[in-house]
């Protein structure tokens, strides 16, 4: 990775635009800094420490926890992509956008934008809600009200024009890359914790070590999930087309092991933990006390009722999500008007059962390997409370490995299209 960087440094026009990268980052990490005005952070940072509210603060890189004007980040951004990408098999025009290549994507993308405003507002009415819930507000006239909301809302709308900007000018996908910058950024707080683990002798040497090591392990098996594919082999027949003879040729359709991992998990963690978040806010309403409480409570997440619950809606989710992004019969039917079949597999009907089959198999491996990614941090902290703080979870993982993947395929793709010598060799 690191010779691949500095290969690209060489290059004029990718020094450029890691360069306008950095820039943009800064810019980011500036409004990161910036407060709200009329908020004490105070209280909203101590209810940041647990529960649904913690990994919201994760994914905003402590913007959160610090009541700044980028607290709710891209979230509406990804929330509406993800709600654009279910409608897109639920409503026949965006699914036709869907086929159109390039100009349907960019429809779709600029109703993605749009979404993205109301989604904002709602957002940010939200956030003002727990803010003030928290007796955070030290502004409560309406005025201040408008100010908090319009300033969340144009914050948003700002950052979702900044990764565009940095999709176009400089590489990778801007929205993925500063939602890796925000937890890398997190990085040197949760170090900092481990190390006072133990020198406050809440933690031995021995479960530092063996955290490390399965951190370690966690992350080496992510980077393992996120380059597996399974792979369907595809003949294509030779055909004439007018005077030109084409051979047939033999290919494969990819399909990554770890596809919808990332999503499983947050569907499941939003649906476990947001119940306790809002049970927070109204500790002694009976329904809170049982959610927080109760043994037999499947939202309290010190047991191991919430990890077999996790675990299994993860394995949901991920089937889920494989069921409505793939569709064998659409898959069967172009790869007969292309001439194409699996070798072995009857063209038709039978293709598309076998490619869901292979589909049903890999939604139950990666979702449960998704799942271990997710409850492992969650037993962690349950085996060794020292640890229980520390925010390197497996989502967090799952994102970081698959965007820096993706960016440096876009580099050496970039340096591929350039003919560079010294990365050829």
């Amino acid at each position: 990775m690191l010779s691949t960087l500095r290969n690209a440094w060489k290059v004029p026009e990718l020094k450029k635009r890691l360069l306008f990268l950095v820039f943009a980052i800064f810019i980011y990490r500036i409004g990161n800094s910036i407060p709200l005005a009329g908020v004490d952070p105070t209280n909203v940072a101590n209810a940041a420490k647990t529960g649904l509210l913690n990994f919201y603060d994760l994914i905003s890189g402590g913007a959160f926890s610090k009541s700044t004007i980028f607290a709710i980040g891209v979230i509406p951004y990804i929330n509406a992509s993800i709600i654009m990408q279910l409608l897109t098999i639920a409503i026949p025009y965006l699914e036709q956008l869907s086929k159109e290549g390039e100009d349907g994507r960019k429809k779709i993308q600029k109703y993605t934008r749009y979404a993205t405003v109301p989604l904002a507002v709602l957002q940010a009415v939200s956030q003002y809600a727990i803010i003030s819930q928290l007796g955070s507000l030290t502004d409560t006239s309406k005025l201040g009200m408008f100010l908090i909301i319009l300033t969340l809302t144009t914050g948003t709308v700002f950052l979702m024009w900044l990764g565009d900007k940095i999709t176009q000018h400089g590489i990778g996908n801007g929205i993925s890359l500063l939602i890796f910058i925000n937890i890398m950024s997190r990085f040197p707080q949760q170090i900092s914790g481990i190390v006072t683990s133990q020198k406050t002798n809440a933690a031995d040497i021995v479960q530092v070590v063996t955290f490390i090591v399965v951190f370690i392990a966690m992350f080496l098996a992510v980077i393992v999930s996120a380059l597996a594919e399974r792979r369907i082999q595809v003949q294509y027949a030779g055909k004439t087309v007018g005077n030109k003879t084409y051979r047939g040729q033999s290919t494969h359709i990819p399909i990554n092991i770890n596809n919808s991992g990332v999503i499983a998990i947050i569907f499941a963690m939003s649906v476990l933990q947001f119940p306790g978040t809002l049970a927070n806010f109204w500790p002694t309403a009976w329904l809170s006390k049982w959610i927080l409480n109760s043994q037999y409570s499947v939202f309290k997440a010190d047991s191991y009722l919430y990890v077999v619950t996790d675990l299994l809606l993860v394995l949901f989710f991920t089937w889920f999500y494989t069921q409505i992004t793939f569709k064998p019969d659409e898959m069967a039917e172009n790869m007969h008007k292309s001439s194409g079949f699996i070798p072995g597999i009857r063209p038709g009907e039978t293709t598309a059962k076998y490619i869901e089959k292979v589909l049903g198999k890999i939604s139950l491996f990666g979702g449960l390997f998704a799942g271990l990614i997710a409850v492992g941090p969650i037993v962690i902290g349950m085996t060794m409370p020292a640890f229980k703080s520390v925010q390197l979870g497996g989502t967090s993982l799952l994102i970081m490995v698959s965007v820096a993947l993706e960016t440096m395929r876009q580099i050496e793709s970039q340096l591929v299209m350039r003919h560079y010598k010294g990365f050829l060799k």
